[in-house]
C-alpha cells in the first residue's frame, strides 16, 4: 500500500485534450491528485465542481490539482465541457497509475469501480497525506486547509 512519506508513483497520462501529463511536470509545486470512480456521476460531479471552484485558491498557494479516473480522454473532455472544469482530468485507461498507487476498488450494483482517494504530494514528489473514504461535498476545502498547514511547515 502506498503510504505517507513515500514517493508518488511516476506517471505519464493523457489529459482531456489528449496531451501527455507527467509527474515531473509538477516538480517544485504541491500537487493534489484526486482519484474518482466515473465521469459524470453524482458524487464525482460534486467533487469535480468543488475542486474546480477552488482551483484559483490552490494556484495561489503554488499547488496544482488534477483528477484521475479510468475513463478515456473523450469522456473526460465531455465531463470537463459540461461543467466547465478548470483542472485537467487524466485518463488512466490501462489502470497503471491506479494500480501503482494502490487505490483499490469497490463494488456497486455488481460493477467494480476505483475508490475515491486523494493524494497530497509535496514539491519533491513525496506523499504528505492520503485521504481515503472521501466524502465529495466540501472535500476540496479540507485538502486546501491541510495544504496550507503543510506549506507553513515545509
Amino acid at each position: 500500500m502506498l503510504n505517507v512519506g513515500q514517493p508518488f508513483p511516476n506517471f505519464s497520462l493523457p489529459n482531456q485534450d489528449k496531451q501527455m501529463t507527467r509527474l515531473q511536470d509538477f516538480a517544485g509545486k504541491w500537487l493534489v491528485v484526486f482519484v474518482y470512480p466515473k465521469d459524470d456521476t453524482p458524487g464525482c460531479t460534486i467533487e469535480g465542481r468543488g475542486f474546480s471552484a477552488a482551483y484559483e485558491d490552490f494556484k495561489r498557494v503554488n499547488a496544482c490539482v488534477v483528477g484521475v479516473s479510468a475513463d478515456d480522454p473523450d469522456s473526460h473532455k465531455s465531463f470537463c465541457n459540461k461543467f466547465s472544469f478548470k483542472m485537467p482530468l487524466l485518463a488512466d485507461t490501462k489502470e497503471e497509475l491506479l494500480n501503482m498507487a494502490q487505490v483499490g476498488q469497490s463494488e456497486f450494483k455488481g460493477t467494480l469501480y476505483w475508490n475515491r482517494v486523494t493524494y497530497l504530494i509535496d514539491p519533491n514528489g513525496i506523499v504528505r497525506k492520503i485521504y481515503r473514504d472521501v466524502v465529495p461535498q466540501g472535500h476540496e476545502k479540507a485538502v486546501l486547509n491541510d495544504l496550507q498547514i503543510f506549506r507553513n511547515n515545509f
